[in-house]
């Protein structure tokens, strides 16, 4: 972290000199982690139109976080990330047995999760209040520690689109034909589902959950407006992403305001944009 903090003092902000503020230093490093990571999976999330299903892994988050609690666990976060990633295989695996639709399994779900959070949160006449931090998120909180792992599991998922992104593609785009070249479609599709549960987890504490699904479909959305090919699309969305991120943790710090909605609505602005000169 000391080259981390050698490096962000050269930047003209009174809190990254070497005198500033510690934790809106990690608060930068990890917007510089996770923005690109939600750059990277909204592009499968738009593809394979499942724009609902990361909101409903929120609520499963939540969910886990309210069991952990209500455990006792001093870290109620792996509770959460256990709960999610079970959640997101169960998902997988009734959507292939079922005969309904993808958005009908994620109400069925989401709904779920949402009444389940909600009942073990007032159990006994709990005070919801203390779980009021999950819905706006703060990510001046974040550890080192906590930044860390979410490099590592950057790492991972971008190994995993290198070496799979042909697969996925055509798992999200026509996964009848997948299985017909020999794909294992449902292993992609649970692949997938755990990786967005694991990054949804983990950062819906510096988000917020309230807005957290927006930051897996606007960047992708946005780049689908002006990307002519696949390379196109992911690096558009990648960058989109962390350029609303640097904006939005910069603003947010200067003017008062919550980081995932000020990055939210930067994000926003970058679909409006696109969109209104798609066809240039």
């Amino acid at each position: 972290m000391e080259l981390w903090y050698a490096l962000i003092s050269l930047l003209p902000f009174t809190w990254a000199q070497a005198d500033g503020l510690l934790f809106m230093k990690n608060a930068f490093l990890a917007i510089l982690v996770i923005t690109p990571l939600f750059g990277l999976l909204s592009t499968m999330v738009v593809t394979n139109r499942m724009s609902f299903f990361s909101d409903a892994l929120g609520h499963s988050a939540f969910t886990g976080m309210a069991i952990g609690t209500l455990a006792g666990a001093l870290a109620p976060t792996p509770c959460a990330v256990v709960f999610a990633v079970i959640f997101a295989l169960l998902f997988t695996l009734v959507q292939r047995k079922a005969h309904m639709s993808s958005d009908t399994v994620i109400g069925v779900f989401s709904s779920t999760a949402v009444a389940l959070g909600i009942f073990i949160a007032t159990l006994g006449g709990q005070s919801f209040t203390k779980f009021n931090a999950l819905l706006v998120g703060d990510v001046l909180s974040v550890a080192p520690a906590e930044i860390g792992l979410l490099a590592v599991i950057l790492l991972g998922v971008v190994l995993f689109w290198l070496v799979s992104l042909n697969r996925l593609l055509l798992t999200g785009v026509h996964p009848a034909l997948a299985d017909s070249r020999g794909i294992r479609v449902w292993i992609y599709e649970a692949l997938f589902s755990v990786a967005i549960a694991l990054v949804v987890t983990l950062s819906m504490s510096w988000v917020g959950l309230m807005v957290i699904n927006s930051m897996l479909v606007l960047p992708g959305a946005a780049a689908r407006n002006m990307a002519k090919n696949m390379m196109q699309y992911h690096l558009i969305s990648v960058l989109g992403a962390l350029a609303a991120g640097i904006a939005g943790i910069i603003t947010s710090f200067e003017i008062g305001a919550s980081a995932g909605a000020t990055i939210t609505l930067y994000l926003a602005l970058f679909f409006a944009l696109s969109f209104c000169f798609r066809k240039k």
